[in-house]
């Protein structure tokens, strides 16, 4: 049997792991980023963003490949709400969270109830076998494709998979719902010999993934620092220090011994999850730390000599303008190297979708209308937001950054898509509701 494991547009890491644990139990694996397949064979396609769920191409894809006899699963974080990957693509069957031994057992076994861990259409309705017990975290190398060096996410070639799990709670994110809050590390001989294999194929720069890098080695709630700080040595000594990178990382999550690795071994960023500057809406976020806890984890970066990065979300439902004045007033006392500004975007799921659902568009900063002083824009109030900041934190980034004509409406239709993209998730999220 052949088997296509399709990740469109880009290689993400779970396709990879699924097309190697395909190919090492004996079937023949292509590995694409195309919406092509020969007829009748088998396809998994692996999914991670809500937009996935409303692409027109993809829905065409997957509606001519079954009609012409071929069979099309999906997994990937898109799984957390089976019933709306059913009703929007109409894939055979969804494998549900962690999808490796489903993927075999569909493969030998075919669609029955018995198979953990997957959704599909039966004869009366959405039959849902229960979600996927947790696989190991020891495996066979990934399936690495030959043009893996060609691609560019962030920075790097692929983000590489050192632990599942993350001890956070935050009510945006999947990571904990999908792989849970136990943090299971992978033996460090194995990590280090996938680095080797992707260098070997052509990656250019590897970075640690996981939800956050210094969480690797954590046990009986405790950082283990050494253990990630010789993850970070093994890796650079392989790639180079230059090649790594370890972006996301909590404030709550560091120490001497945690940035110094970083500063040693990588290529000396630092990427947190700000998110906010409002205690309010960071609890709401169920962040975990304060406003105060990160300027001072900005400050203990800075004091070892490493660049600091930090996200933030605004428009998140119930923010208020005082509230998001906090955020500009963060960002302009710490003056991060560099800052990356979103719209709340509700990922099925979650507790932010909750909190979407139940707050009325006139509260709702992703559909209210703005009314200061981008009124003539046409924006809503969390696209002018995250428009305001994004030209707000350049004021504050290290050396000169104008905003010229080409920025300024660059930005303006990048958030102009963002809200469009948090309003049609938001909908999705309605039909279902």
């Amino acid at each position: 049997m052949k088997v296509f494991v399709i990740s469109p547009g880009m290689y993400t890491y779970g396709a990879m792991v699924i097309a190697g644990i395909v190919r090492d139990a004996g079937y023949e694996v292509t590995l694409t980023r195309t919406l092509e397949a020969p007829p009748g064979e088998t396809v998994f396609l692996s999914l991670f963003s809500t937009q996935n769920l409303m692409d027109g191409a993809l829905k065409s894809f997957i509606f001519a490949y079954r009609n012409a006899g071929g069979r099309v699963y999906i997994g990937g974080p898109v799984s957390a709400v089976p019933e709306m990957v059913l009703g929007e693509l109409a894939p055979d069957a969804v494998i549900c969270g962690e999808g490796e031994a489903g993927a075999l057992t569909l493969l030998e076994d075919g669609i029955s109830p018995e198979v953990p861990g997957i959704a599909f259409i039966g004869p009366d309705g959405i039959v849902f076998t229960g979600p996927s017990p947790p696989c190991p975290v020891s495996r066979p190398l990934p399936f690495i494709p030959p043009d893996i060096g060609m691609q560019d996410v962030r920075g790097a070639s692929a983000y590489i998979e050192t632990q599942r799990g993350c001890i956070g709670a935050c009510t945006f994110c999947q990571v904990p719902r999908f792989f849970g809050r136990k943090i299971r590390s992978r033996p460090l001989d194995e990590v280090l010999k996938e680095v080797q294999a992707f260098k070997d194929a052509g990656a250019r720069r590897l970075s640690v993934s996981g939800g956050t890098g210094s969480l690797y080695g954590y046990t009986d709630g405790k950082l283990n620092d050494d253990a990630f700080a010789e993850l970070l040595k093994g890796m650079a000594e392989i790639m180079g220090s230059k090649n790594v990178s370890s972006p996301d990382i909590r404030v709550d999550c560091i120490s001497d011994t945690v940035l110094n690795a970083i500063r040693d071994y990588t290529i000396g960023w630092v990427f947190f999850g700000l998110e906010s500057g409002s205690d309010r809406v960071l609890h709401l976020m169920g962040k975990g730390a304060t406003a105060a806890q990160a300027g001072e984890a900005i400050e203990a970066c800075r004091a070892h000599g490493l660049h600091v990065a930090g996200s933030f979300i605004v428009g998140y439902p119930t923010e208020t303008i005082a509230e998001y004045e906090e955020t500009k007033d963060f960002i302009a006392e710490y003056a991060l190297d560099d800052v990356f500004i979103s719209i709340a975007e509700p990922i099925p799921g979650t507790p932010l979708a909750d909190l979407a659902l139940r707050t009325p568009d006139a509260d709702n900063p992703a559909f209210a209308p703005h009314m200061g002083e981008y009124k003539s824009l046409h924006l809503t109030e969390a696209e002018a937001r995250s428009f305001d900041l994004r030209m707000h934190a350049d004021l504050f980034k290290p050396g000169l950054h104008v905003v010229t004509d080409q920025i300024f409406n660059a930005y303006l239709a990048e958030i102009r898509k963002d809200g469009e993209t948090v309003r049609r998730a938001t909908n999705l999220l309605r039909k279902y509701a």
